[in-house]
């Protein structure tokens, strides 16, 4: 499932399936769509967080049974990404454990991208025959240039968390405890902020 919490024009998305390694599901995916419009219509929104409960795993991307009755190749993946990348506020990739698979869309879609020294990043779809989100791989080259986004996509590499910091796919390494505060310390000053203000920066930082 996903809880999400709202704290004066903060927003925090939590992918709550800690057992399962928070993978995910049709139906949690069609309620983080559902939740992301809701916030889009939030006159008061300001920053939005997504993490994952547990102290090992942000995400492994698709639930394995789901994935091979279709899931790894749904439309619903690029609805999520989409809807955060829309987002006008201040959005932040609490990133709790390792991020994997159909995961790294919604990660990639926010401004911003924080995690525990001990995540790991893989995304394995040459070895499992799918194609990534169609955003993806756009996102990933932006980011990290074309060969360390093929280094992800086409040869499979898992990097840790000091890699992925170095090669430009998050913004800082925080420990777990500190986690949470580091990310609301990051939002402070959006969460201060004016909401038409915060829109009209992030669309400056997008036209480039």
């Amino acid at each position: 499932m996903i809880d999400c919490t709202r704290d004066d024009g903060l927003w925090t998305l939590t992918l709550n399936r800690p057992e399962k390694a928070n993978s995910l599901t049709a139906k949690m995916l069609e309620q983080l769509v559902n939740l992301l419009m809701e916030a889009s219509v939030d006159p008061h929104l300001r920053a939005l967080v997504i993490t994952g409960a547990g102290d090992k795993v942000f995400s492994a991307g698709a639930d394995l049974d789901a994935a091979r009755a279709g899931l790894a190749t749904s439309p619903l993946w690029e609805q999520v990404s989409g809807a955060v990348a829309a987002l006008p506020c201040l959005t932040i990739a609490a990133l709790n454990g390792t991020l994997a698979g159909g995961a790294f869309g919604m990660a990639l879609a926010c401004d911003i991208r924080i995690a525990v020294p001990q995540a790991r990043f893989f995304y394995p779809v040459a070895k499992l025959g799918f194609l990534p989100q169609p955003s993806d791989p756009g996102r990933l080259v932006a980011l990290m240039g074309p060969a360390r986004a093929k280094l992800l996509l086409l040869g499979g590499q898992k990097f840790t968390a000091d890699e992925a910091l170095a090669f430009g796919l998050i913004d800082r390494i925080v420990l777990g405890a500190h986690l949470m505060d580091q990310t609301r310390e990051i939002a402070a000053d959006a969460l201060a902020g004016n909401p038409d203000v915060l829109t009209r920066i992030k669309a400056m930082c997008a036209d480039r």
